[in-house]
């Protein structure tokens, strides 16, 4: 049994063996009942901060390097605490390392299937990833599922642990309102290479396309994103709870994909590249399925209410 198992079998209120017997009995530190997890100190969520911002600049810093830029502030910081924290923010710098990281043996790895494909139509590649979002008293996670041909984000969630669900909730959403692509591309992450994720790609015909080692240009489209949302929404925000960026990063993405001229799509937005590509390669549609389209994106942002385009309207 798992330390978490036979600690859930500690009776506090028996009378007949103490608690110092039953941790005997069950081979438990006894300290370990008492001891209370706590969060990260208030320097270094400041240093994380730093750590951020600096690394969306330059990302190709690794941690000898950042150690360097933070003793130049007066911080007086080793390469093994940054090492932790850089870890903890799931950040890694972009240059080619031999096995630096490991992934789980157990998943499959499939090859990368973009090199030299043209991506001409939506829904031809999707592209996902995971980044770190600050808050004012600590830290949670942004993954994002977008259309690699027009950058046209179809989904987003929030978490505040690297776990499977909250991508795999992504991409069902996603999936659900907007159909399947041909090919979907990812890092080698665990939570991408989990069974669950691959299965439901699988299970829809979709090829596989994970990113090589080493290469985060692989998945271009997405690393640029993260970058545009730190610096005009993330950096300019500070995030006491996590409601906050929940509202904010709402209104940014609706912002990104129906508002923000792109000059790499001829100064053209996301939304009327996705949506004016898909009434033209599918059959008849009118304006009122682009309305609709539309609205779908905004029933994926604010799962409790439906915001209409049209008069403001809300339903349910």
């Amino acid at each position: 049994m798992s330390v978490v198992e036979r600690k859930a079998l500690i009776e506090r209120d028996n009378h007949q063996l103490s608690i110092r017997q039953q941790c005997r009995l069950l081979s438990l530190n006894r300290s370990s009942l008492y001891y209370q997890p706590i969060g990260e100190t208030a320097y270094n969520l400041a240093l994380m901060q730093l750590l951020d911002e600096e690394f969306t600049r330059h990302p190709f810093r690794g941690v000898k390097s950042m150690v360097s830029y933070l003793r130049e502030m007066n911080h007086c910081v080793n390469a093994k605490r940054l090492r932790r924290l850089l870890r903890l923010m799931g950040l890694m710098a972009i240059y080619p390392k031999p096995r630096t990281s490991l992934g789980n043996k157990t998943h499959k790895i499939y090859p990368y299937l973009l090199k030299g494909l043209n991506i001409d139509h939506i829904n031809h590649v999707w592209c996902t990833d995971i980044t770190y979002i600050r808050l004012a008293m600590g830290f949670i996670y942004l993954t994002v599922v977008m259309d690699w041909y027009s950058r046209f984000v179809l989904n987003w969630k929030l978490s505040n642990s690297l776990d499977t669900a909250f991508c795999l909730d992504a991409l069902e959403e996603a999936m659900l309102f907007y159909g399947c692509p041909a090919i979907f591309n990812s890092d080698q992450g665990c939570q991408y290479t989990s069974e669950a994720f691959t299965g439901l790609l699988l299970a829809n015909d979709i090829k596989i396309s994970m990113d090589t080692r080493g290469r985060a240009f692989d998945n271009i489209m997405v690393e640029r994103l993260w970058r545009s949302v730190k610096y005009e929404e993330v950096y300019l925000h500070e995030y006491a709870s996590i409601a906050q960026p929940t509202s904010g990063l709402s209104a940014y993405f609706n912002f990104y994909n129906f508002e923000r001229h792109h000059q790499s799509l001829a100064n053209r937005k996301p939304a009327d590249i996705y949506f004016n590509k898909q009434i033209n390669t599918q059959h008849d549609h009118n304006n009122d399925d682009l309305s609709l389209a539309k609205n779908k994106t905004y029933l994926i942002n604010y799962p409790d209410t439906w915001i209409t385009q049209n008069g403001g309207n809300t339903m349910s």
